[in-house]
């Protein structure tokens, strides 16, 4: 929704002014400091601790500072990384990883089978809290039953059974990419000090809500293949980073025109007026694999009945949200895979039609007395805010009553965590599997109470997309998964965005792709 006022006109100053003032350097300052290439993140970082305190900015900015065993394509799947290669056992369970030879720690120190057992054994223990954790457990793909070293250049690790998804696992921002640290990334007892990793990129400074900066790794030796996704070469080609915090959109687009910032990911469509079309900077649209959702609590009393579950998402018209708050960006996808995959098929493209008519009939028959539904959502994200107020809207006309309550972003990722909402929008960042995906809604409630979809049927098909790596195979679970989800409705996918990049025209080399994060080797300055 548009924003007015004088309040906001001041924020917005306001903003634009931290801006400018973090970003003027003068002549002199930049040739002692070096190049400093300056992107934007919409929040700050959540920690510096890798698949722990989470979420897409802090994944974006840490995979500049550490690397996993492998990384993922452009497509999604495994390539090589800190190993060079790797076998797997005729059983599918063992995994044999030759480590590279030519690594160093951002600390000077070369990278070993040890640091690599010490890396994914952290990972393993629960009071790491890492984000991947359930899936090497009971429910999950496998469980890892050993991590050794027959020599400090080769790391085995055996699973309790086969598992195709193990690598696809291994590689996902969510999960830090599992990424390898040096020992003394922890103090003596264990505590959280800083990242050290094996990256282009080291940490430099972090002025909590200002600034995050990275700085050139002198020693870091690139694979010789091209840029594929978080795989491949990746080169340094300035010595510094600086990810500034601007939350506020239109300060950032502020900040672009006025040349103190190079680099604006993820700009609102809304955005563009006034700088389409100028010769200073270069444009980039791509879909991407996220998800927007109206999520539903099915513990709550009144949710629990699906009835009234389909009669609220039988007053969304899908399309015509999509449109509106996009700006024809986006597109409309009810599945909670994306349109973009190569999954997404007949079943999948499906959209559910609004019937007012048949949901005022299922709230009839549910015994719904009008009562106000609470229903979340952050203006963090302005698709996320214009969404539910869209779909409050939406819903009024069947009699449905919802109460929209705008908190702050920390709060809004609290209640999502623990479960604590009726309805609340959310959105997801990208999935380059459909299982993860599907995992987004699937899960015990009791493990995860993050999960809005915790039914016997839900989960062993989950499951039974983990058993094999075909797509043959894979497909017609997937399309059971969806018709499920459709006609069960622990949630309502809305949309699927398309990822706006705008840069300065002297920025060489930056490339959007489907994960949606931002990737700044091989971007330089002229």
């Amino acid at each position: 929704m548009a924003r007015s006022g004088n309040l906001a006109h001041a924020l917005g100053t306001l903003a634009v002014c931290g801006v400018l003032a973090l970003g003027f350097v003068s002549p002199e300052a930049a040739a002692a400091a070096g190049t400093v290439l300056r992107a934007r993140l919409k929040s700050d970082i959540a920690s510096t601790n890798p698949g722990t305190r989470r979420d897409e900015n802090t994944d974006a900015v840490l995979l500049h500072i550490v690397e996993g065993l492998v990384a993922s394509r452009e497509d999604g799947s495994p390539a090589p990384m800190l190993a060079s290669r790797w076998t797997v056992s005729p059983d599918g369970r063992v995994y044999t990883f030759t480590l590279r030879r030519d690594v160093v720690f951002h600390n000077g120190a070369p990278l070993t089978a040890a640091d690599v057992i010490w890396s994914l054994q952290r990972y393993l223990e629960p009071q790491t809290r890492w984000r991947c954790l359930q899936e090497f457990g009971a429910n999950g793909i496998a469980r890892v039953l050993s991590i050794t070293a027959p020599d400090p250049g080769t790391v085995i690790i055996t699973l309790d059974r086969a598992a195709p998804m193990f690598l696809t696992t291994l590689v996902r921002a969510d999960c830090g990419g599992t990424g390898i640290l040096h020992p003394d990334s922890v103090d003596a007892d264990g505590n959280w000090r800083t990242p050290i990793g094996t990256g282009p990129f080291e940490l430099g400074e972090w002025r909590h809500n200002q600034f995050i900066e990275l700085n050139r790794f002198a020693h870091y030796s690139p694979l010789p293949d091209a840029r594929d996704g978080n795989a491949g070469g990746k080169h340094a080609l300035v010595d510094h980073i600086r990810f500034l915090i601007i939350p506020d959109s239109s300060a950032a687009r502020a900040a672009l025109i006025r040349g103190s910032l190079d680099i604006l990911d993820n700009l609102a469509a809304s955005e563009l007026t006034g700088i389409r079309g100028r010769q200073d900077l270069k444009f980039q649209l791509a879909p991407i694999l996220d998800c927007y959702a109206l999520l539903m609590q099915t513990r709550d009393p009144l949710l629990s009945d699906v009835r009234l579950r389909k009669a609220i998402a039988l007053t969304i018209d899908t399309a015509g949200l999509t449109k509106a708050i996009t700006w024809g960006t986006g597109t409309a996808d009810n599945s909670p895979i994306p349109v973009a995959s190569p999954y997404h098929g007949p079943v999948e493209a499906r959209l559910r039609q609004p019937d007012m008519a048949a949901a005022r009939r299922l709230l009839s028959a549910a015994g719904y007395d009008g009562r106000g539904i609470q229903l979340i959502t952050s203006r963090h994200d302005p698709q996320m805010f214009d969404s539910a107020v869209v779909i409050q809207a939406m819903a009024a006309q069947a009699g449905i009553h919802l109460q929209i309550e705008a908190v702050d972003w920390p709060a809004h990722l609290a209640r999502y965590t623990v479960g604590n909402y009726q309805l609340m929008v959310q959105s997801f960042s990208a999935r380059l599997d459909p299982t993860l995906s599907f995992g987004i809604f699937i899960g015990d409630k009791r493990e995860e109470p993050r999960k809005v979809w915790d039914t016997p049927r839900s989960r062993e098909l989950l499951a039974q997309t983990m058993m094999s790596a075909d797509a043959a195979t894979r497909q017609p679970v997937f399309d059971t998964l969806t018709r499920d989800f459709l006609d069960e409705v622990p949630a309502v996918a809305l949309f699927n965005s398309s990822r706006l990049a705008v840069v300065r025209s002297n920025v060489t080399g930056y490339q959007n792709w489907m994960a949606a994060q931002q990737r700044l080797w091989g971007v330089g300055l002229n």
